[in-house]
Parts: C-alpha cells; sequence; structure tokens
C-alpha cells in the first residue's frame, strides 16, 4: 500500500511517498481503507518537528481520516465490513477526564496517522460518521469538529442568547460557528480578509471585526456586548491574542484555549484573570464520548462542514503549504482514490 512517512528528518522535504505491507486486523483490530483525510495545524507542526521534536520517525502523519471497514479481526463487535468510520484522535480516550496516557494515544504521533492507503485501528478507537456526509466532509469530524464542540459544550455550556468571539476562519473557528448557532449564540468573528469575513456571514456570523483593521479588536468587541464583554472566546491564536482576549472577556467569563497560531509564549498579568473571576480552559480534542455527541449533533441538524479544497494523494505537499500560508476557509482536505 502507498503512505506518507515523515522520513529520516523533519521538515517538508522529507515528507515521501513510500510502499509499506498491506496491513491485517488481529483480535479486536478493523482494518480501514482510507477514504479521506482532512489537514490540522497540528500535522504541519508534527511535520516540521515543532510539536514533538523527540517524535520518534519514520512517522506517517495525520490525525483525521475516514474509511471503510474492508476487514475485521477476531472478537470485533462495534463494526461490520462495509461501515464508515472515523478514528478517534487518543485512541485510549473513551471517556471521562484526560490523563497522560490516554494523551499518548494519539494518531498522527506518536501513533502512525490516517495518511495511508489502509489503516488499522483498534476497534474502541473508532466511531461511525453521519450518512449524510460524504467522505470528505466526515474526514473533516475527529480533531476540529470534535475540539469546536468540547470548546462550547464539554466544559461550560454555551446557552442561547449568549455570545461568543471565535478568531479566524480556520477548520476549528468555522466549526465553533456553526455549532454556535445551532447552540442559539450571538458570534462574533475576527478575520483579516473581508472576503473571509462575508463567507462567515453567511454561515450565521452575527458581526465581523478585520483585526488588520482594528488592531485593537478587543474595543468593538466590547462595545458590540454593552461593554461588558463576550461570555465565552475560542482562542485559537495563543500568546500573541490572549492578552487582548481577556480584554474582551466578561467577567467570570470563559475561554477555551485550544492553538498557537501566533505564538507560544509572551509576558502575561495574571491579575485579569484574578479580579475578573476568568476561567481558562484548555482544550485537546475530546474523547470518543465527545465525537459520538457531536455525530449525534451534526445528524440531526443536518450539519454540514465546510470543506474549502480538495488535494488529490499527490498534492498532499501542496495542501501542507496552503495550511501554512493560511490561505484557507474552514477544512483543506486528501481525497484518497
Amino acid at each position: 500500500m502507498k503512505a506518507y512517512e515523515i522520513q529520516g528528518a523533519f521538515g517538508l522535504d522529507n515528507l515521501r511517498v513510500v510502499d509499506r505491507p498491506e496491513p491485517r486486523p488481529g483480535p479486536g483490530q478493523i482494518l480501514l481503507r482510507v477514504r479521506a483525510c482532512s489537514l490540522n495545524f497540528r500535522d504541519l507542526l508534527t511535520i516540521q518537528g515543532q510539536y514533538n521534536p523527540r517524535q520518534p520517525l519514520p512517522l506517517i502523519p495525520l490525525s483525521d481520516g475516514v474509511g471503510e471497514v474492508v476487514e475485521v479481526g477476531e472478537r470485533v463487535s462495534r463494526f461490520k465490513v462495509g461501515e464508515r468510520v472515523a478514528g478517534i484522535f487518543a485512541q485510549a480516550w473513551l471517556g471521562g477526564e484526560p490523563n497522560q496516557e490516554r494523551l499518548r494515544s494519539t494518531l498522527g504521533g506518536p501513533f502512525d496517522g490516517m495518511l495511508a492507503e489502509y489503516v488499522l485501528l483498534d476497534q474502541q478507537g473508532a466511531v461511525r460518521v453521519p450518512d449524510h456526509l460524504s467522505d470528505e466532509e466526515a474526514a473533516c469530524l475527529p480533531c476540529a469538529g470534535v475540539t469546536a464542540w468540547a470548546a462550547l459544550t464539554k466544559y461550560r455550556q454555551l446557552t442561547p442568547g449568549q455570545s461568543v468571539l471565535l478568531q479566524g476562519t480556520g477548520g476549528v473557528s468555522i466549526f465553533a460557528l456553526q455549532f454556535a448557532k445551532l447552540l442559539g449564540a450571538t458570534v462574533i468573528i475576527t478575520s483579516s480578509s473581508d472576503d473571509k469575513l462575508q463567507r462567515a456571514r453567511q454561515l450565521g456570523a452575527d458581526h465581523l471585526i478585520n483585526y488588520h483593521q482594528q488592531p485593537d479588536w478587543e474595543k468593538p468587541v466590547r462595545s458590540l456586548t454593552d461593554k461588558l464583554g463576550v461570555d465565552h472566546i475560542v482562542e485559537v491564536g495563543g500568546a500573541g491574542t490572549f492578552e487582548r482576549s481577556l480584554k474582551a472577556l466578561r467577567a467570570g467569563g470563559f475561554i477555551a484555549m485550544i492553538g498557537v497560531l501566533t505564538g507560544r509564549a509572551a509576558p502575561l498579568s495574571v491579575i485579569p484573570i484574578l479580579m475578573s473571576s476568568i476561567t481558562v480552559q484548555g482544550i485537546t480534542v475530546g474523547s470518543r464520548d465527545d465525537f459520538e455527541a457531536l455525530n449525534r449533533a451534526v445528524a440531526a441538524a443536518g450539519l454540514r462542514p465546510v470543506v474549502d479544497r480538495v488535494f488529490s494523494f499527490a498534492e498532499v505537499p501542496e495542501a501542507l503549504k496552503l495550511l501554512e500560508r493560511g490561505g484557507h476557509f474552514g477544512k483543506i482536505v486528501i481525497k484518497l482514490d
């Protein structure tokens, strides 16, 4: 079978197509013929060696993928041949809270990921995907979809009438926009592109802020909320945006800390967190239970993930370069023939 590997050293130039033996399922395992994968910023960092520089190589990258079950091992009861499933991000995190052992079981590092024609998974590490979705749409769910769902529902439920601030128009933020509207919230979204902001409006965004035109974007956020601040923020920027997020949040508000797009470290005063009783919650995707809850919501609402572009298996390097440039709206997908 064909697969991509990071070989010898990190870097996009060391991502190679290789031939590997087609795997066979053992007891409790299922064999997937992969139909589509989607890209996350974590995948790019992993390939570049910035996510875990001590990651053993070679490694098949990518955490997100969907495929058809083509063979099952002994004692498999969760799935049958012909069903369409996706792997869960952390293979050992079935429910409850994360712990070190569960978070060491993630696809696309340290475990081999989904960027291969065939993938073996433990039956416990997979879920069925909603029937109404295409393969390309379903491949967007495991990381970005579950992360956005957990950010809005797992640790503090976003409720109708509340407000949420979303940063940018990548996969997590666009999923969060769709879910926030399902939950009846008012959505404020930022971007450096007026075109992307207008696309976000078409998905239901209530207020748009171009942060190039308004670099102090926390000020219009507060003006839009009667100077109180938003109830909820999905923080994907990281160090470069966190201080402004604190200023944009109401007293007692909630920040779901997800990404590091603008950096990992910066000087920070903790006084606003203390004085305003702010909750900051790190989000590391979610469990199988979270994924199944997301799937129920997606199926009930008929929601469709936003796919920006679909690349072929041979075009993976070009897809990763588009991700690196930030030129996408929603998700970038790889379709396998």
